[in-house]
């Protein structure tokens, strides 16, 4: 009889064990439940705050927000003449920088022409590090510099191993991808601060978020220009400067050379162009955008990728040259 109690007594608990587990793991699930659900909502209020609310209140005048001239760095890239362009659509006069003087020119007589705006251009190449800066900031001395566009990247011919770059090519990385953006932010930001205005816009890439091998070096340089840009904006916002990380998905320009599934625009692979009409509308508004609101929601979709999967497809996509 003891024993058939103390059975009974063993079931009765391991009944209020069971529906005690049942009950936590309902707090869990309910706890869970809720997270992703306030994350969906923040994240759809960002989307609309970022990406829509600007269009409703029209174009703001950028040379009265922050200032005369901007600088595009990596000016005759696709990017670089998309957001040249836009920027001088909005009355601000530019300075362009790239290493290709006789493209420099073409672009800049093109924007002249069309937007009735002044330009600059300055030729030199990144590439060559400490030997590129005295020249620029001659040529930016006196101006009244707004907005600063780092634009100015490398990126591999086709995904390869680290140790298949050569010396050169981990050199041009450097100076190139995480040289220029800090070397150009220490010329252009001591004006800004002393007129308490000004926005820098540091192109970072999607690469920054998730680990990217075979494009190691590439996707280092963004989440550093990433990285920079916030941990800037917290030293120099008190001072009236926007900092702001951009950071685009696929994009296609004259750095994807769009193969295959890329070889098209479309809905999630924006013209460069198409691109920057979307990105200029975030400046003042977001710190760190994707810039372009479909972009957005992959970057939401991105978050639920576990990191092998991002690394296994990262590792098989094929960019082409940069084209500075």
């Amino acid at each position: 009889m003891a024993a058939v109690d103390s059975f009974s007594l063993l079931l009765r608990e391991i009944g209020r064990s069971y529906n005690y587990g049942i009950e936590m793991l309902a707090v869990i699930g309910a706890f869970y439940a809720t997270k992703v659900c306030v994350t969906i909502l923040n994240d759809t209020y960002v989307l609309i705050r970022v990406h829509f609310v600007p269009r409703i209140f029209g174009r703001p005048d950028l040379s009265k927000q922050y200032g005369k001239w901007a600088v595009v760095t990596g000016g005759t890239s696709s990017l670089g003449i998309s957001y040249a362009k836009e920027l001088a659509s909005r009355g601000v006069d530019l300075i362009l920088i790239s290493r290709n003087r006789e493209k420099l020119e073409a672009v800049a007589k093109e924007i002249v022409e069309t937007y009735n705006i002044r330009t600059a251009i300055v030729v030199t190449d990144f590439s060559r590090g400490r030997e590129a800066y005295p020249a620029l900031k001659k040529a930016l001395e006196g101006k009244e510099i707004g907005v600063l566009v780092n634009n100015v990247g490398v990126l591999y011919p086709l995904p390869d191993s680290f140790t298949s770059l050569t010396e050169a090519q981990v050199w041009e990385f450097i100076n190139v991808n995480i040289g220029a953006a800090n070397m150009m932010v220490h010329l252009v930001l001591p004006g800004m601060v002393q007129r308490k205005k000004g926005a820098i816009v540091n192109v970072s890439s999607i690469s920054c978020c998730k680990p990217c091998p075979r494009y190691t070096a590439y996707s280092a340089s963004k989440t550093y220009l990433d990285h920079f840009s916030r941990s800037l904006h917290y030293e120099y916002a008190s001072h009236g400067i926007f900092i702001q990380s951009l950071i685009p998905f696929f994009i296609c320009t004259n750095v994807t050379t769009c193969r295959n599934t890329l070889s098209k625009t479309g809905f999630f692979v924006p013209s460069s162009d198409e691109y920057v009409r979307h990105a200029v509308t975030t400046l003042g508004v977001s710190r760190r955008t994707t810039g372009y609101w479909p972009h957005t929601l992959l970057m939401i979709l991105a978050r639920f990728v576990p990191e092998w999967i991002w690394a296994w497809v990262v590792s098989r996509i094929k960019y082409g040259q940069k084209s500075l």
